[in-house]
């Protein structure tokens, strides 16, 4: 009887002694690839900032009117976040019809954020401020048009949700391609105001 007890106690022993495995965290790819692209793009736009206002402050810096369409174009790019957010909110619900259309407004309000920064450039040319000349202007283009350029790649991430949602793709269980597509419009809609702002400020 004592035998088959202890036998029994040993059995328990081993088994309380035996750690259970511990679980590991996992990162959806395509999350971790946004972020990743985000904070590269902090790192350049930092470092671009900071050369900014180290070559202003060593003066022969021309100052100039910023022209009014950029203020209407990042109107435009504001809205078209609220427009990317209330996609989200569709596609979560599964309002399939909802979130195509939202989709397309973005990615309309989007193009034509970039038709208004063009007819900006045109404007500031009109002053006599071109890339190649004084600093202060040509920082102005290097940072619209890399911010520019980005965008693009946003674009292009809209038009992959608007087809998977036109394919019946995309649903409440499936949203990962509509929170990336959100995740990086917000993040250069507010880095573009980040840096329309700090234009302004250090002209």
């Amino acid at each position: 009887m004592s035998n088959k007890s202890n036998k029994n106690k040993g059995v328990s022993t081993a088994t309380v002694g035996v750690e259970e495995p511990a679980q590991v965290l996992s990162v959806n790819k395509w999350k971790f690839i946004t972020w990743l692209f985000i904070i590269t793009i902090v790192m350049l736009f930092a470092s671009q900032t900071s050369a900014y206002l180290v070559r202003r402050a060593e003066g022969n810096w021309v100052e100039f009117t910023v022209p009014t369409i950029f203020w209407i174009s990042t109107l435009v790019l504001i809205i078209s976040s609220a427009t990317m957010h209330l996609s989200l909110q569709a596609a979560r619900k599964n309002e399939n019809a909802k979130l195509k259309t939202l989709v397309a407004i973005t990615t309309v309000l989007g193009l034509t954020f970039l038709g208004m920064q063009y007819i900006g450039w045109q404007d500031l040319q009109a002053q006599g401020i071109f890339l190649k000349g004084n600093p202060s202007g040509s920082f102005f283009y290097i940072f619209t048009g890399l911010h520019m350029a980005h965008l693009l790649i946003g674009l292009g991430i809209l038009i992959a949700t608007f087809l998977m949602a036109f394919r019946m793709k995309l649903d409440s269980s499936n949203t990962i391609l509509v929170e990336v597509c959100a995740t990086s419009w917000h993040f250069l809609d507010i880095l573009w105001v980040y840096l329309f702002v700090f234009l302004l400020y250090f002209r």
